[in-house]
């Protein structure tokens, strides 16, 4: 199992050197839907940490601590942020390839526009049934409803190409 910030900092990596514009906030909700498809295509967890249904969409609470003391949800995430110790090649190949696929189809939106993404799908709804909507909420986000929610969504061709 892939470590939780070798797999943010490759895509920190990954859309910064492409020139793509990352903020905390599309960084948790790119994380959310690595593991998300990862689940779906029946691989198990890609890395070790669950999300929350907080009110701006799935949130790692270990992402979120990491940057908490430095940056906000709306904070560009850089370069400079990545560990001075990461290296792709700390992932394999199947990994890289996978978080490629995914990045693929989600890194064009806005981290705003898949927040909203995020909150017309189950796993999120679902976690966050009983609470209003701009209360604040650590209800975990189930895996088994991310798994058969996007693995449903795999069977009826509305999936992320190529994940």
């Amino acid at each position: 199992m892939a470590a939780i910030f070798d797999v943010s900092d490759y895509i920190v990596v990954k859309l910064r050197e492409g020139g793509v514009f990352l903020n905390v906030l599309k960084l948790h909700k790119l994380m959310y839907y690595v593991q998300a498809w990862h689940l779906a295509f029946g691989r198990g967890r890609l890395f070790d940490g669950r999300f929350q249904a907080w009110v701006h969409g799935p949130v790692s609470r270990e992402l979120y601590d990491r940057y908490r003391d430095t940056k906000s949800m709306y904070s560009t995430v850089d370069i400079t942020d990545v560990s001075p110790l990461f290296t792709p090649t700390r992932l394999n190949d199947a990994e890289r390839a996978h978080i490629d696929a995914v990045l693929e189809v989600y890194a064009v939106f806005t981290g705003d526009q898949l927040e909203e993404m995020t909150h017309r799908e189950t796993p999120w709804l679902a976690a966050r049934v009983n609470v209003p909507a701009s209360a604040r909420s650590e209800t975990p986000i189930s895996e088994e409803t991310m798994r058969s929610f996007y693995a449903q969504r795999l069977n009826t061709g509305n999936a992320a190409a190529g994940a």
